[in-house]
């Protein structure tokens, strides 16, 4: 919920001017809390999931219960909320007409949920395409819209987009366009609906994960397209140093690589093997998303002696996603016993895996957090840190494969290289040219906001506070999570001053008489005046009877 006066605090800035590049994670955090649109960014481990964990911990404290979101269902696990797609009603859809806005319109939790929210957090930006986004500003535009009021970004939402670009590209299926070519996905700062947002960039730069200068070094020059001939000395010098002592993940960039290797590493162990298999409930769709991007198998197969890693974080537990270890035995309950790398035995209980709506779950998938790890794939690397991987380049095929597999390391000792190709070491050209200007771009913010009167950075944070509905701290309990917040200036009543029944289920008695209107060709506007509803919705209602047969097919 953006305000005026929070975007003149900070006008367009140029970003031609040399940058510092040094925000933090209070810098970033006090920025996000004057309620501006916010792109949060920054190199892996720069604390970009801990930073928004605590300004989420700070809405709620005020009673604000944020839209916590992401664009694929295991990045959604793992921040205990729903994907962008359910959330917001498009589902499977990248792209939305007036039918699916209707058909959205009259799922009234669907409709409420997206009316009273103030705040809109999308994790993992980059794996999101910007036809996707586009689709989400359409739908809540449309929803949140005012009566006499001209429509916002976003519908009026503070709207917080979260990731690193240099992460492989969005994965979309992709559609054959004219000519019978594919189609590219685009990225999500490509999207109109992004340029509107207009968000205020915040690029991290501390650093947590990795811990050798040199290392460092090199990782920033490959994002910052200056990758000299040291750089690459400097990697050339951790190929073939790879000894039959050396205990680390492979990490290939094919899948056939990394099947093979597992199973054939697992054949090589004598004794008897167990077998895990993957329980699950709920909406098949939203179930299949889980499965396909979970990183344990839906069938785990395991010895003892077995090199394995856990596949999400469980910090009381001892364990995050990417601790390695071997394979013990098993408990008297029969569940996998795993001395890590570190020393520490850890029992691997089942673990569940959910898309959650506030406190509903809406699908689940239940297994042993743990899978083979002689060998993963690049892409399933993704967000994990390892203390050593022995990586094989030389196939590379995607722009940032070579970036996000070697950045999974904390340290150059602990990267063992078989070999790389010129593809390896490139980025994508569009994200190398966005990343110069979101550097420069969130250097400019944070200059502007250093030089900013403490008591007019308190004005802004407290106009947002109070455009939001939020309650003193102090002064209240706090909500649990998933309560709504009562107070809200955009409300179904709004909308219900002129169709008393948007959102509303549609009752038997309802489509009864809809089918009786429709074959007496009742004009379109008497039966939805009739209805109190939209002309819209009566299209949807009566395509969703069976009434229409050309009802799925958009308007030209």
């Amino acid at each position: 919920m953006e305000s005026g006066e929070s975007r003149r605090a900070f006008p367009k800035c140029s970003t031609r001017q040399w940058y510092t590049f040094a925000m933090t994670q209070d810098e970033a955090l006090a920025i996000l809390k004057t309620g501006l649109n916010v792109f949060l960014t920054g190199e892996p481990g720069s604390g970009k999931t801990h930073t928004i964990n605590r300004y989420v911990e700070w809405l709620r404290e005020r009673g604000i219960e944020p839209a916590v979101t992401a664009s694929t269902g295991i990045a959604a696990t793992h921040i205990n909320g729903m994907t962008i797609h359910s959330w917001s009603g498009i589902g499977i859809k990248r792209e939305v007409n007036d039918y699916d806005i209707e058909m959205i319109q009259s799922r009234e939790k669907t409709a409420k949920r997206i009316v009273y929210t103030k705040v809109l957090i999308i994790d993992e930006i980059s794996m999101l395409d910007a036809a996707t986004l586009a689709g989400v500003d359409r739908v809540l535009r449309t929803l949140r819209r005012q009566p006499l009021m001209p429509e916002q970004p976003f519908g009026g939402l503070q709207v917080i987009f979260v990731g690193d670009f240099f992460q492989l590209p969005p994965v979309t299926r992709r559609s054959l366009g004219e000519g019978g070519r594919n189609e590219q996905a685009k990225f999500a700062f490509e999207s109109p609906a992004w340029k509107e947002a207009n968000p205020v960039i915040c690029y991290l730069s501390e650093q947590h994960r990795q811990e050798d200068g040199d290392f460092l070094d090199l990782l920033s020059a490959m994002r910052r397209g200056a990758f000299t001939s040291a750089h690459r000395t400097r990697l050339s010098s951790r190929i073939g140093i790879l000894s039959k002592q050396t205990v680390a993940t492979r990490l290939y960039t094919h899948n056939e690589n990394v099947d093979r290797i597992n199973m054939e590493s697992l054949g090589q162990i004598e004794g008897k093997s167990r077998v895990f298999e993957m329980s699950s409930r709920g909406a098949r769709a939203l179930v299949e998303s889980l499965k396909a991007q979970c990183l344990s198998p839906e069938t785990l197969e395991l010895k003892e002696g077995a090199s394995v890693m856990f596949t999400r974080n469980n910090f009381d537990a001892g364990y995050v996603n990417g601790t390695l270890g071997t394979l013990t035995g098993f408990s008297v309950l029969g569940a996998p016993v795993v001395q890590t790398r570190s020393g520490a035995t850890i029992t691997a209980e089942p673990a569940e895996w959910a898309i959650q709506d506030g406190n509903r779950i809406l699908a689940k998938i239940t297994q042993v957090p743990l899978r083979l790890a002689w060998a993963i794939t690049v892409h399933k690397s993704q967000g994990m840190s390892l203390d050593a991987a022995i990586i094989d380049l030389s196939q590379a095929f995607e722009f940032g494969q070579g970036y996000v597999a070697i950045s999974r390391v904390r340290t150059l000792a602990g990267l063992f290289l078989e070999g790389f190709n010129e593809r390896a070491l490139e980025l994508h050209p569009k994200v190398a040219a966005a990343d110069r200007h979101f550097r420069g771009y969130s250097d400019a913010v944070r200059r502007k906001f250093a030089v900013l009167p403490e008591s007019e950075k308190q004005k802004l944070e407290k106009n947002f506070l109070r455009a939001i509905g939020a309650k003193d701290p102090s002064s209240r309990a706090k909500l649990t999570t998933g309560q709504v917040p009562i107070t809200s200036k955009v409300t179904l009543d709004g909308l219900r001053e002129k169709y008393p029944n948007v959102g509303r289920s549609w009752s038997k008695e309802d489509d009864a008489l809809l089918t009786v209107m429709f074959n007496e060709k009742k004009p379109n506007a008497e039966v939805a005046k009739h209805f109190g509803r939209k002309p819209g919705a009566i299209r949807a209602r009566l395509g969703h009877l069976g009434l229409i047969p050309s009802y799925w097919k958009p308007k030209r």
